[in-house]
C-alpha cells in the first residue's frame, strides 16, 4: 500500500522508484536487471540504494524468497511527482507560465494537453480541494 508522503529523492533513487511502481514489487537483482542496460549498474550499487530508500521510507520489505528480499513502494508515484513539480515550480517563482511555454515550444504541450487541463482547472474551481465533493472523488480514487 503507497502513501502520500513527500520524501525527496536523487535522480537514481527516482529511477530506481520508477522501475519498482512498474513492476509494484520486485528483488535487488529484478530491479537491477531491469534498468537501462546501457548505464545498468552493478547489483551491489542498486543494493546499496534500494537500502537508503528503504531508509527514507521510500520502500519497504514485503517478504523474503530464499536469499532474496522482496521490496514494494511505501510512496505513491503522485506524491513524488507532486514534490518535483512544486520544487520546478519554485524555480520559476511559483509561476508556471514560462514551464508551459516551454514545453509548447518543445512540442510537448499540445492543444489536447492544453483542453484537459482546462478542464482539470474547471473542476478544481468548481469543486476546490477542501470541499466535501473533491474529497469524495478522492475517497474513490484511492479506491
Amino acid at each position: 500500500m503507497t502513501k502520500q508522503k513527500s520524501v525527496s529523492l536523487t535522480r537514481f533513487e527516482l529511477e530506481i522508484m520508477r522501475v519498482l511502481w512498474d513492476l509494484e514489487r520486485a528483488s535487488v537483482r529484478e530491479l537491477q536487471e531491469n534498468l537501462s542496460e546501457k548505464r545498468r549498474p552493478a547489483y551491489t550499487t542498486v543494493q546499496t540504494i534500494v537500502r537508503r530508500l528503504e531508509e527514507k521510507g521510500a520502500v519497504h520489505r514485503l517478504r523474503k524468497i530464499g536469499n532474496a528480499l522482496i521490496f514494494e513502494p511505501a510512496i505513491a508515484r503522485k506524491a513524488v511527482h507532486g514534490r518535483l513539480i512544486t520544487e520546478l515550480l519554485q524555480m520559476f517563482g511559483g509561476s508556471a507560465r514560462p514551464l508551459m511555454a516551454h514545453l509548447a515550444e518543445m512540442g510537448k504541450l499540445n492543444l489536447e494537453d492544453v483542453r484537459e487541463l482546462e478542464t482539470l482547472i474547471t473542476e478544481q474551481q468548481e469543486n476546490p480541494p477542501d470541499s466535501p465533493v473533491a474529497k469524495g472523488k478522492r475517497e474513490r480514487k484511492a479506491r
